[in-house]
């Protein structure tokens, strides 16, 4: 049993030691996508013997990171706007100077109390590029410390493309003077980094794949639901979920639908949804069995997040995907097209997506054979943690 205490503002979690000492930043802003991956690979590491130290920065998600690892909450922050322009706090209050400073030094100690021989960043410096002001005297720490640990960057497949002159030019800059590689949670014959980082070549002796992050094969599901639409955390995934309960008593009314409206979807809107739902449809805000339902489901509607699409792909099941695309976002659009070029789902677009879309989609999509196991790696995570063990 992990023993709990507190440190400051910092909540931890500490675990037994062992020999590497792993310390991994995560932050979170909008969704839990973030969080999920790096605490599956956290929990990798941990597996394989590992002291493993998983620093996160967003709203708690019960759950996340797992009890295997010791867990150091910093003070929260969330994304002030779908576009990610800037920090606030729980309550949607911009976040001053003096919160950051605090969050800097906590960040900071928590470093110095780990003495890890291994810093793992998840993200930056291709994103969170808002965190600078923690993570650029993180880095500064890390280049000054004795021994000094290796450092990655822990980064999904396909990246947000940026459009601002200069910034890609930035982060080759901080690859080349701070880390040693570049972990890139992905199978490079599914898609390959520079298809979304136009400087790839810059840093190509960084980069190391791992394959998707995905998870072990679920058990049976306890219950089964034919149709399980989900919607991530549920920041952005009302009109998803309005457009399926809407579609459930128009098609496939003699099926058993799911709607996964997410922890982070606003009170009025999920009660809104909830009395309007027809008898065939049941509204949660979370199941821990999602990836066991996808087993036993017909069809998933979802969006084309990174970890959703690992549970589609494990669990063979077919898709519809709508990928999240506010505030000029672009990963999600190019994962869904991929996945709809193999066969392996249906994409419709989030700007201007109807019942009637929809509704069609559900139509072709059950009209078609469960797709079968996927020509793509999905071990990441214990790849992963033997790059980290290796040394490489």
């Amino acid at each position: 049993m992990a023993e709990r205490r507190s440190m400051a503002e910092i909540r931890v979690t500490v675990s037994h030691s062992q020999p590497l000492r792993v310390f991994f930043y995560v932050q979170h802003l909008l969704g839990i996508g973030h969080l999920a991956r790096a605490s599956r690979i956290a929990s990798a590491l941990a597996k394989d013997g590992c002291q493993v130290t998983v620093v996160t920065g967003g709203v708690p998600v019960n759950g996340f990171p797992g009890a295997d690892v010791t867990s150091v909450t910093l003070p929260a922050v969330v994304a002030s706007s779908a576009g990610f322009s800037g920090l606030a706090d729980q309550s949607g209050k911009p976040v001053g100077e003096e919160f950051l400073s605090r969050r800097r030094d906590l960040l900071l100690e928590a470093f110095r109390q780990a003495a890890p021989d291994v810093v793992v960043i998840e993200a930056f410096p291709f994103g969170r590029r808002q965190m600078r002001f923690e993570l650029l005297p993180l880095l500064d720490a890390i280049s000054k410390a004795d021994p000094k640990p290796r450092l990655y960057t822990s980064v999904r497949d396909i990246l947000q493309q940026q459009k601002k002159p200069g910034r890609d030019e930035e982060t080759v800059g901080l690859l080349r003077d701070h880390f040693d590689g570049v972990l890139v949670h992905g199978d490079p014959h599914f898609v390959q980094l520079e298809e979304t980082f136009p400087l790839t070549e810059a840093i190509a002796d960084k980069i190391i794949y791992t394959g998707l992050v995905a998870p072990a094969l679920p058990p049976e599901p306890v219950e089964t639901f034919d149709i399980v639409v989900s919607a991530g955390g549920g920041a952005v995934g009302r009109d998803l979920i309005r457009a399926s309960l809407e579609a459930a008593s128009r098609v496939a009314r003699d099926r058993r639908w799911l709607l996964i409206a997410g922890p982070n979807l606003p009170e009025q809107d999920y009660a809104d949804l909830a009395m309007d739902a027809p008898g065939n449809v049941e509204l949660v805000r979370f199941r821990k069995d999602f990836p066991s339902l996808l087993r036993g489901a017909e069809l998933s509607i979802s969006q084309a997040g990174y970890n959703t699409v690992g549970d589609l792909l494990v669990a063979g099941c077919r898709a519809i995907l709508v990928p999240f695309t506010a505030g000029g976002e672009t990963e999600q659009s190019v994962r869904a097209e991929r996945l709809e070029r193999l066969g392996l789902a249906l994409a419709l677009p989030e700007a201007g997506l109807t019942t009637d879309m929809l509704v069609d989609a559900v139509k072709a999509a059950l009209s078609r054979p469960k797709p079968g196991n996927p020509d793509i790696d999905l071990g990441g995570a214990a790849r992963t943690s033997a790059i980290l063990r290796d040394g490489r």
